[in-house]
């Protein structure tokens, strides 16, 4: 499996680093808005070739599938270009930044049959994994879901701490891994509202915001988000059930009482971002849908769709 990756920055290297470990796999094209970076990167995981445009590596017949790390603006036209040029293509979170191109993503997908698979990792980190399968066991129902995602990002920079060259979204980035994983864990979403702080008047975008959601089984979920918060960075879950209270922190799990869980037999690796590659690769490999695929996620962004109306209405 021959793998090209756009956005060779700090999420784009977890990928490299999560592919080193997968059997059968290749990086044969690195992209990157620099070619010093582009060629740095190749150079450090051993691929042939590098560039700063996408297209260069679309053409190339040692290309089977695109990783793409690049800005959530470029994601539905990246995504749309690598299979209309026969190839497969992960495309990080967010699919998009609007409905109308979740809509078209899926259009393409439809039409070309290439694996079109979505970065939304919380369905693949152990901890959620290990929630997903007693609920799929009825061992456990969620009554509520209780997220916080804060970071302190009051400049426009990278998890890397560099300067970013566009700008991160709470609603249509950070908010889609949430409303996906409820989803995904409590069923199809009915009812969803949302309320954002001040924009920030360098940025452009809203530093806070809140959403409440309830699925058809009746749970509900409170997500509060901010690029604001000096403290701890990341995303916090709290499963409130019938039967027990957990709390992810990424791949870990602990219960309502910080008691660790064991999760290190639930997959292959503890690592989310390597298990969502595993998951990409095999996809291909054995012809089938992967979980996270654009149509399994894809109801996640008609109510991002539905949220952005709300706050557009003030």
């Amino acid at each position: 499996m021959r793998i090209a990756l756009a956005g060779a920055g700090a999420f784009g290297e977890k990928h490299l680093d999560g592919l080193k470990n997968i059997d059968g796999v290749e990086i044969t094209s690195i992209i990157s808005r620099t070619g010093e970076q582009a060629a740095a990167v190749a150079a450090k995981y051993g691929a042939k070739h590098s560039s700063t445009e996408l297209e260069d590596a679309l053409a190339r017949d040692d290309v089977d599938a695109v990783i793409l790390c690049t800005p959530t603006q470029m994601h539905a036209a990246q995504a749309i270009a690598c299979m209309k040029a026969g190839k497969h293509v992960q495309v990080e979170i967010p699919l998009s930044d609007s409905w109308a191109d979740a809509q078209e993503v899926l259009r393409v997908q439809e039409e070309t049959g290439k694996v079109c698979m979505v970065g939304h990792t919380r369905r693949f980190n152990p901890s959620h994994q290990f929630v997903h399968n007693r609920i799929k066991a009825g061992e456990f129902n969620i009554q509520q879901m209780d997220v916080q995602t804060y970071f302190f990002r009051r400049k426009n920079i990278n998890a890397k701490g560099e300067a970013r060259s566009w700008t991160d979204h709470l609603l249509w980035h950070h908010a889609a891994h949430t409303v996906d994983l409820f989803a995904y864990q409590a069923g199809k979403i009915v009812k969803a509202n949302a309320v954002e702080g001040p924009i920030h008047p360098e940025l452009g975008i809203a530093m806070d915001m809140s959403i409440q959601l309830k699925s058809e089984s009746g749970a509900i979920c409170t997500l509060s988000l901010s690029f604001n918060n000096d403290g701890p960075l990341g995303t916090f879950f709290r499963y409130i059930g019938d039967t027990a209270t957990y709390i992810a922190r990424y791949d870990d799990l602990v219960n309502g009482k910080e008691e660790p869980i064991d999760v290190s037999k639930v997959d292959v690796s503890m690592n989310g971002i390597e298990l969502q590659d595993r998951e990409f690769i095999a996809a291909i490999r054995e012809g089938r849908e992967p979980n996270s695929s654009v149509q399994k996620v894809f109801d996640c962004y008609r109510v991002l769709g539905e949220l952005e109306t709300q706050l557009a209405k003030g």
